[in-house]
């Protein structure tokens, strides 16, 4: 038996009855993958390319795979927060045909979910065809039990579909290989190992640019025109990078579950689980602390046209123009003096910043100004003293660089 569908209504009864299997859910995320495999273990999946992601959409595609499962004989358990099964031909066959009302589209208007499909059945033909493709559903936002599942999260990330810190990526750590990185290309360590003697005299030990359970965004992701990575190795896959981020060799970084909200230059480093606002600029070396880096497992948050000086480290939420000088280091627990006529007027822009009246400089912690706007911290030269002051000029980047 395989799928009959003449036309778009037929499409469309498809879908219907499909979604009303019992027990039927619809994924919060999908797509079908290319799987890198173990050279050593095959059954050990090291890496999941997907052209296509769906995340929170596409839905009736997500029932025409299901329904081409069923009739190639493959029941979707829709009991756990993932299923993830091998594309037979059986699948690719009965997916081409349900997909027959939109197939003869033009392929630049097609969507791109039948692209895929017309793909692997074009592979299917050819007869290589083979155990290298997965097709993943992910039905609950939980703790990631497979690599592929991992990828899935991760590209949802990178191209913007999810919002950053919105995943569950619990187990990622322990489900991802420690792999070495060959032009985008995961090998297991023991395999180089087991032929490292004759791939030497030979000449042919690969060209090995990192060992890590994680792959770089660029390969994997396509970025905005406007976009630029000068260094590929600076940006690590689950980033998400908005159109017009500029991030710059050295020593800059961008960690996964960690980017930018808008135009951004980046010359330091994003640690995971922070977020930078437009218009700001990461100097050259400064530091975002993680979540595990010094913040007491709060997530920072940098707003809008903020400056991080170079060298400078920051441990709490910054809010829209402030800057923090070069070289010094805002944590929660730093103790920071203020004037009592710059307590006004950051009482001004920030009416929930608590400090009592005095004709005395003011201390407060760092933490006692998180997520404040127009913050300028500084250091007295003469006795480093840590100071707040109102910031008193706004940060705004050069827009022919961006």
């Amino acid at each position: 038996m395989s799928i009959k569908v003449k036309n778009v209504e037929e499409f469309k009864a498809l879908i219907e009855k499909t979604e009303n299997l019992e027990g039927y859910r619809k994924p919060i995320g999908f797509g079908i993958a290319r799987v890198d495999r173990g050279q050593l273990n095959s059954d050990k999946i090291l890496q999941a390319n997907f052209p296509v992601i769906n995340w929170g959409e596409n839905f009736g595609s997500a029932a025409v795979f299901i329904a081409a499962l069923k009739e190639s004989g493959v029941e979707v358990d829709f009991s756990g927060s993932e299923f993830i099964c091998d594309v037979k031909k059986k699948f690719v066959k009965n997916a081409y045909k349900a997909f027959s009302p939109y197939i003869n589209e033009a392929s630049d208007d097609a969507h791109k979910n039948v692209q895929v499909v017309s793909m692997l059945n074009w592979i299917r033909k050819s007869d290589e065809l083979r155990d290298d493709y997965r097709l993943v559903f992910i039905f609950d936002d939980e703790a990631l039990k497979s690599v592929e599942a991992v990828y899935l999260k991760l590209y949802a990330l990178s191209t913007g579909k999810a919002a950053l810190r919105s995943l569950n990526l619990n187990g990622a750590f322990g489900v991802l290989e420690n792999v070495a990185w060959s032009m985008g290309i995961p090998i297991e360590l023991d395999w180089l190992r087991a032929n490292e003697i004759e791939m030497k005299l030979q000449g042919t030990y690969p060209i090995i640019e990192s060992v890590d359970k994680f792959p770089r965004f660029l390969s994997h992701v396509i970025p905005a025109d406007n976009t630029r990575i000068l260094d590929a190795s600076k940006v690590r896959m689950g980033a998400q990078l908005s159109a017009g981020t500029t991030v710059m060799p050295g020593a800059s970084y961008i960690n996964f579950n960690a980017g930018t909200t808008g135009a951004v230059m980046v010359e330091g480093r994003i640690s995971s689980s922070a977020i930078v606002g437009k218009g700001s600029d990461v100097g050259g070396g400064a530091s975002i602390l993680g979540v595990l880096s010094g913040t007491d497992g709060n997530p920072i948050a940098i707003g809008e046209n903020t400056l991080l000086g170079a060298n400078s480290v920051t441990g709490i939420p910054l809010g829209d123009g402030c800057i923090v000088d070069a070289g010094i280091a805002i944590l929660e627990g730093t103790k920071i003096g203020i004037s009592p006529s710059q307590v006004t007027k950051i009482k001004d822009v920030n009416p929930s910043f608590t400090c009592k009246d005095s004709d005395e400089i003011q201390f407060v912690k760092g933490l006692d100004l998180a997520g404040f706007n127009g913050v300028h911290f500084r250091q007295n030269s003469t006795n480093g003293m840590i100071i707040a002051l109102r910031s008193q000029r706004e940060v705004v980047l050069n827009s022919d660089l961006h």
